[in-house]
């Protein structure tokens, strides 16, 4: 009697209906995807040919990066240097900065932000100028590649600045370091122990941000480079000039086999930092 009652009360279960929309956002999805990717693939792809001009007819060849490491090959560990050294300055400068930014409630503040953000939305080729205009004197920064990185650090530290502030505006973060503070932490304790490791999903993302802009940067960096500093992007514009399609597209697979590995060890990162973060947190 119970179980006829039970399962009059019940109502059968239906097959979930179905997502007519799915299908619709896989085909826009897979149409960006080939959109973006074609152009690049197309031009790696030249860049292995013997002859663009032929086709794949006139057969596939290394000489063309080869000539492109010849050249060009000092350019890389430039770039590198300079991105790396960037985040590092990012990190030293715009974490503790953008703490102070979200915790801080004054005009000034506000102000002092609204202006850190500026040479995000000047040309870089205007931002160059400035420095030179201000800098230039100095003969032997002006000859360093301190010179482009302190250009970079100008244009990138916005990035981290905003992304790490946001975090930390967080209304659970601000009740974490009230409850560290009334247990008697002090503000070192507290910074580094607690909100650092709070934000760090954040930080690795500005820092991926922060590598990604520095790395690819050429407006500011073509104003500041000198023939001895010459960076990847700028080394790009100069195989571009030789007027050889074939130069310039090894070029490009050699920036790309220089950028990917790095990009995808910050986003592993990143992702674990995540997981890690999801599990301490379901164990609580």
């Amino acid at each position: 009697m119970r179980g006829a009652i039970l399962g009059a009360g019940t109502r059968p279960r239906t097959a979930p209906a179905s997502r007519p929309a799915a299908p619709l956002l896989l085909g826009i999805t897979a149409a960006v995807g080939v959109f973006t990717l074609a152009p690049l693939a197309l031009s790696v792809t030249a860049g292995l040919m013997a002859n663009y001009a032929q086709g794949l007819g006139a057969g596939l060849t290394t000489r063309w990066l080869g000539e492109v490491w010849a050249l060009y090959g000092g350019t890389v560990a430039l770039s590198l240097g300079l991105a790396l050294a960037c985040v590092a300055v990012a990190l030293l400068a715009g974490v503790p900065c953008g703490y102070a930014l979200a915790r801080s409630r004054s005009r000034v503040a506000r102000a002092f932000e609204e202006l850190l953000t500026l040479p995000v939305a000047v040309p870089g080729l205007a931002t160059a100028l400035a420095l030179i205009l201000a800098y230039g004197e100095w003969g032997g920064f002006r000859q360093s590649p301190a010179f482009i990185l302190a250009g970079h650090v100008v244009f990138t530290l916005p990035f981290m600045v905003r992304t790490v502030g946001a975090a930390f505006r967080r209304d659970d973060l601000m009740a974490l370091e009230e409850a560290a503070r009334t247990l008697g932490a002090g503000f070192a304790r507290r910074f580094v122990g607690v909100l650092v490791p709070a934000v760090a999903p954040s930080i690795v993302a500005g820092c991926l941000m922060v590598f990604t802009l520095s790395i690819g940067e050429f407006n500011l960096t073509w104003m500041l480079h000198t023939p001895l500093t010459r960076t990847l992007p700028v080394g790009l514009a100069d195989s571009y000039a030789s007027m050889r399609l074939e130069i310039g597209s090894a070029y490009t697979l050699v920036f790309l086999a220089v950028i990917a590995p790095v990009l995808w060890a910050m986003q592993a990162v990143a992702h674990w930092i995540e997981r890690r973060d999801a599990t301490d947190h379901a164990a609580r």
